[in-house]
């Protein structure tokens, strides 16, 4: 299995990125967008090995995540998006499928979007397009949140990566603001995505199942799966799975076959 890393540069902002696999012909690379707190191993390390020899995947951390360093702007989804495209012209990629997880998730929807001429296939993963998708509860509790709310698996990713002081404090407070300050898109925006899209949701995420299918049924064309699971254990996404990694041998199937199809 090939890889490589590097950085793009996006007006002082360097996305840390890694290519796996090797180019498959007639296939674009497959665009892989962690979750809030996640890196890409903490998101996407089973997933990838078990991809590898069959699409060339590229992986990026957002802004503060992992590798890629904070700076002084927001982390919204139209800055990471602009950011993925970056990304793509230093690579001289022209379009990608898109799997984006939770808040990797708006970032997907964004860069569909925005650039539709940069998106094929979009698979959005666990994530929701309104502030009514979850309850008043959630809200609350993103507001009352501190750091001992994060989970070890995504501290612990951070200190290993970044020991310095204040890193993984900058960390809480992008990903808190951005699901804050989260405005969502309109119906009418969602029926603008022309890229074949492939919603999907556990039937114990953090987002109802209901709302998953309310998103597919917006986007034109748009496929839903729904899985037996949590946020992100189909994915083997590291403090959802746990190490166990059944749902997600048994969803990757049925994800090859809607970007092979």
């Amino acid at each position: 299995m090939t890889f490589t890393h590097g950085y793009a540069d996006n007006d002082g902002l360097l996305m840390y990125y890694e290519v796996h696999g090797r180019v498959v012909p007639g296939q674009p690379p497959l665009l892989l967008i962690p979750g809030g707190g996640s890196t890409i191993g903490t998101n996407f390390s089973e997933l990838i090995p078990l991809l590898a020899e069959q699409r060339q995947m590229i992986a990026v951390e957002e802004e503060g995540h992992g590798r890629t360093q904070p700076t002084r702007r927001p982390l919204t989804a139209g800055n990471s998006a602009g950011d993925i495209l970056a990304v793509l012209e230093q690579l001289n990629v022209e379009t990608v499928d898109v799997l984006g997880f939770s808040a990797g998730g708006h970032t997907a929807i964004a860069l569909a979007l925005g650039h539709p001429a940069a998106v094929r296939r979009l698979i959005a993963a666990s994530t929701f397009v309104s502030r009514d998708a979850v309850p008043d509860e959630f809200w609350d509790g993103m507001a009352k949140a501190t750091l001992d709310d994060m989970p070890d698996t995504y501290k612990d990713a951070d200190r290993s990566l970044n020991p310095e002081p204040g890193h993984l404090e900058r960390l809480f407070e992008l990903d808190s603001r951005r699901i804050l300050d989260f405005a969502g898109w309109s119906d009418d925006e969602l029926r603008t995505i022309k890229a074949s899209t492939l919603v999907v949701s556990a039937d114990r995420d953090v987002a109802t199942a209901e709302h998953a299918a309310r998103i597919a049924s917006v986007i034109p064309g748009a496929r839903l799966l729904v899985i037996p699971g949590g946020h992100g254990d189909y994915l083997g996404e590291l403090a959802a799975s746990a190490g166990d990694l059944r749902t997600m041998h048994a969803t990757v199937p049925f994800l090859l076959r809607f970007l092979d199809d």
